[in-house]
């Protein structure tokens, strides 16, 4: 059940995910804030910066873990008149972070069992990375896969500024109107 509602969790799920597909809900307001409160405090807890003491939160953050989570359940709730225009957005990114967070920790799990020297290196590497300004996902692989995309896509503009080109027609150069004095 969710705390505050007379509601099974599947429901609340179902709710989200209607919400992050369509836009739309069937329940009042006040009953979908208190779903999507009940869900950004258990996502955000499943982050690693929910296990690190006050003093590595503030370095971390700016901020200690339980401050942010009141900072955002506050501005989450103080939607009165109805849901904000990223109410989807929202909804979207509470169930893929809570899949990417489950998915991650497994993966870290698995990889320092394996072999400790090489998470370590790969976290040193991401440290780099990052200090250097380059957001890193899930390891340099994601970095390059990035640069392939965004030239792909930079290549397809192209390719659609000659097809535009070649719809409207050379471009003319002409002077501009004499001036006439009046």
């Amino acid at each position: 059940m969710v705390p505050g509602l007379d509601l099974p969790e599947e429901e609340a799920r179902r709710v989200i995910e209607t919400i992050a597909s369509s836009g739309t809900f069937w329940i009042e307001w006040d009953q979908v804030k208190t779903i999507l409160s009940v869900k950004l405090k258990q996502v955000l807890s499943d982050y690693p910066e929910a296990k690190m003491t006050t003093e590595e939160q503030s370095a971390s953050l700016g901020e200690t873990h339980q401050e942010l989570v009141t900072r955002l359940d506050e501005a989450l709730l103080s939607f009165d008149e109805g849901p904000p225009f990223t109410l989807q957005r929202l909804c979207e990114n509470l169930l893929v972070t809570s899949m990417l967070t489950s998915c991650s920790n497994q993966q870290m799990m698995i990889q320092e069992s394996e072999n400790p020297e090489k998470a370590g290196e790969e976290v040193k590497m991401q440290s780099s990375l990052e200090q250097d300004g380059i957001d890193v996902v899930m390891g340099d692989r994601d970095v390059t896969v990035a640069a392939m995309e965004e030239a792909d896509v930079e290549e397809g503009i192209s390719a659609d500024m000659d097809t535009f080109g070649e719809i409207v027609g050379p471009s003319e150069t002409s002077s501009p109107p004499p001036i006439t004095p009046s």
